[in-house]
């Protein structure tokens, strides 16, 4: 399953694009699992049914909510201006998604760049930023920590990412200012006066939509299923009636795209089951025990698989390794090293998170030119790699 996911989009991208045959593939290879576990451990499918709704329900409610907030203007184009969109974005991914904050910010960031010819280490910087590293202090952020949540892992634990998050986030904000400095130095005249003269000042549509995030948010802090759920869907579909259709219509807003997620994760989810059910049972026998090996491992297969259900392999690994200061039976520090590894990581390649490739292409119909999928892999391996291996010696040795 994550072998097509991986390898799909690239070998057979027209078949791919179509969410029929994903939800196809999902049957084919999660039929097996059905029947055996139906016949064995129903309880166990039970389970994950439960997990999956709950998912699927929080990314719609994000995606549908955020799809309802548009923000148009043009500011002038400086590297000032430009770190401070990321910062934003970094500031709202842990609070409406990662995928949420990235479909709310790229259109107004590319609006403003228009005028500019060097753009693409922008949206490079943005995937990092946004779609990434900035979803990384609440189960809202990021799929992989809400997954943690709906495994016992509390609500509030992930705010201990803060000095991870927070780090990784200045170190690259301060990369992305230099290199845009360096970029905007080198733009013509002509571009710097076109990009002063067509100002507009930003300005936010579909404002209500705020209150149905902060319920959303409150909703996970404070219910569990089915309540929580129940919440979300009546903030959505709030949402979607009180918010004028010309502002999702302006925001290329679709059920697309979050089709797709609940077709594949439909899949992942059925897969997974005997995958970690063997994790437990024989994943101390692997070598893998020392925080770094987790963060650098969660990592490395979160960048080139989907962060989720990889998060959840190495979560039930480490239920395998008995340590002080245990949540959800995984030692903290071995908690943290695989949260920030699949997350972090998620921003290697285009397809680690669903947002890279989202982003990716609102970028290109923009008209960017976007680095290829190896061509992403330089800037990601020449950028993030040295901020990793920092991480590493600072949090995880």
């Amino acid at each position: 399953m994550l072998l097509a996911i991986a390898v799909c989009p690239l070998m057979a991208p027209r078949r791919w694009a179509s969410n029929r045959n994903k939800l196809i593939l999902s049957a084919v290879l999660g039929l097996p699992v059905l029947v055996v576990y139906g016949l064995r451990h129903p309880a166990a499918l039970v389970h994950t049914a439960a997990d999956y709704v709950s998912f699927v329900v929080l990314l719609a409610g994000l995606f549908v909510i955020a799809g309802g907030i548009l923000i148009r203007g043009d500011l002038v184009a400086t590297p000032s201006t430009n770190t401070a969109f990321l910062a934003l974005g970094g500031l709202l991914a842990s609070f409406i998604g990662t995928t949420g904050a990235s479909m709310l910010l790229i259109r107004p960031l590319l609006q403003t760049n228009q005028e500019r010819r060097r753009v693409r280490h922008t949206v490079v910087f943005f995937i990092f930023i946004v779609s990434n590293i900035g979803g990384m202090l609440t189960p809202l952020g990021d799929p992989p920590l809400f997954l943690g949540y709906l495994e016992g892992v509390p609500f509030t634990w992930t705010l201990r990412l803060l000095p991870h998050w927070g780090l990784m986030l200045l170190a690259l904000l301060a990369a992305f200012f230099a290199c845009d400095s360096v970029q905007f130095s080198r733009e013509t005249l002509v571009a710097i006066r076109r990009d002063r003269a067509h100002v507009e000042p930003l300005r936010v549509h579909g404002g209500l939509n705020a209150l149905w995030l902060a319920g959303v948010v409150l909703a996970v802090a404070l219910f569990r299923a089915p309540w929580r759920e129940l919440i979300i869907i009546i903030c959505a579909g709030a949402s979607l009636r009180l918010t004028p259709g010309r502002i999702r219509r302006d925001n290329g807003f679709s059920a697309g795209p979050m089709v797709e997620v609940a077709a594949v994760f439909a899949g992942i989810f059925l897969t997974v089951i005997p995958a970690l059910d063997l994790l437990r049972l024989r994943g101390h026998e692997l070598g893998v025990h020392a925080p770094w090996h987790f963060f650098w491992a969660s990592g490395v297969l979160s960048s080139f698989l989907d962060n989720a259900p990889t998060y959840l392999a190495f979560l039930a690994l480490g239920q395998g390794i008995r340590l002080p200061a245990e949540v959800v039976g995984v030692p903290e520090s071995i908690l943290a090293a695989i949260s920030v590894g699949s997350v972090a990581m998620g921003a290697n390649t285009y397809i680690g998170n669903a947002p890279n490739f989202m982003v990716k292409a609102i970028a290109e119909e923009a008209g960017v030119r976007m680095p290829g999928f190896l061509g992403y892999m330089l800037y990601s391996g020449a950028i993030l790699f040295p901020l990793f291996v920092v991480v590493t010696f600072v949090f995880f040795r």
